[in-house]
């Protein structure tokens, strides 16, 4: 596949669905070599950029809330098409579908990387889940890309269409979170043919991991191709991770993050995990959510990728409020089915999973949690949830 300093569209990339709110601009912008934004707020999800050369602009405000925009090269996604084409063997004969927003940066790559490699595309954000999935069956979608949540909602409307499973369907590319079990099993069940690829990343770095076959539970995966990983520790214990690829952002355009660092070509945007000695890559959580409970430093996101491994949980989320007595007060928004664990067992299953630290105080279930246009929890609403606002 030749690579370009720009995208270069493939003539035989067909759009089925063009009136998605940004999708004419994005294809203008790439059709004539321009620069362009996506934007998870405003009148448009993709707005045209007059800087005399092309950049892809991702405004985020993150699950924290503080904006800033990103500034990449078209190569350093172009890069990446290379891989899925020669890894998988994705080409002008596949079929795509996205869930969310083009404001959001994954639906945005997935996108542009049909329209660069020629495939047919759907973009189904707008959709009801119900329909998203006879979309995704009737079409013969083989490929999808999209967050564990939006994966959560696709199982929810194939069970309300009635659909006994999607045939054409050969990769699922999950970014975004833990993939709860419950959900990748009903997924299985629905395309046993698939190959489910969850990947870590982020709208800094671009692809950093990929789970395979073989992965162990727990696990976002070994480095994508040509990712070389760091962490600044020893095997198995936890460290900083830095990431030094040639798919790297080329710097803020706008904001920043007092978490984002870089080392003689290492980048590291404040993820700590830990390496086994097979080069399998493991999440503690992000510097900046990590709290202190009783003295003792806990990750929520330990603890969310906890309890989504339990029965019939779809979705979790943790947060923390102050407590005049530990400091913070873990707080558990679970979203399951009626089926779901009750507020004790899932505070039993951490304690045995995690230890006593990493209990959340309350657990909440929720009918469904609040999102962010990019799929993602939307952590400043639920802390507000927690805080009686």
């Amino acid at each position: 596949m030749t690579q370009h300093p720009n995208f270069s569209p493939h003539p035989a990339s067909a759009l089925h669905t063009p009136d998605v709110p940004g999708m004419r601009v994005l294809l203008d912008c790439l059709h004539a070599g321009r620069g362009f934004m996506a934007q998870p707020t405003g009148p448009s999800p993709v707005t045209a950029d007059d800087a005399n050369r092309q950049w892809v602009l991702c405004a985020t405000s993150g699950t924290s809330g503080k904006p800033k925009v990103i500034r990449r090269s078209p190569l350093s996604w172009i890069r990446s098409f290379g891989v899925t084409f020669e890894t998988y063997g994705i080409d002008a004969s596949h079929r795509y579908a996205t869930f969310g927003s083009l404001g959001h940066s994954l639906t945005l790559y997935a996108s542009v990387e049909a329209i660069c490699l020629g495939a047919d595309q759907w973009a189904l954000g707008p959709r009801a889940p119900k329909a998203q999935a006879q979309a995704v069956a009737t079409h013969g979608i083989t490929v999808i890309y999209a967050t564990p949540t939006q994966l959560g909602l696709l199982v929810k409307g194939a069970a309300q269409a009635q659909i006994a499973g999607f045939p054409a369907l050969t990769y699922v590319f999950c970014g975004g979170g833990a993939l709860a079990d419950t959900v990748r099993v009903a997924l299985q069940r629905l395309c046993p043919q698939a190959q489910i690829i969850v990947f870590f990343g982020a709208s800094e770095t671009s692809f950093i991991t990929l789970t395979q076959a073989k992965t162990p539970h727990g696990s976002v995966g070994r480095a994508y191709p040509h990712v070389e990983l760091r962490v600044d520790a020893p095997c198995g214990e936890v460290g900083e991770i830095w990431v030094k690829s040639p798919y790297l952002f080329a710097g803020y355009a706008a904001g920043d993050h007092s978490d984002t660092r870089w080392d003689v070509g290492f980048l590291s945007i404040g993820e700590m995990g830990w390496l086994d000695a097979a080069q399998n890559l493991f999440l503690k959580g992000r510097k900046n959510r990590m709290v202190t409970v009783a003295d003792v430093n806990v990750f929520p996101e330990d603890i969310e990728t906890c309890v989504v491994q339990m029965d019939h949980v779809q979705a979790c989320a943790v947060v923390a409020v102050p407590d005049d007595r530990r400091g913070n007060r873990l707080i558990c928004f679970v979203q399951s089915d009626e089926a779901g664990p009750t507020a004790p067992q899932v505070q039993a299953h951490c304690r045995a999973v995690l230890g006593a630290h990493q209990v959340p105080k309350e657990v909440r279930r929720i009918a469904r949690l609040p999102l962010l246009e990019a799929g993602k929890p939307d952590l400043v609403k639920l802390r507000a949830l927690a805080l009686g606002a």
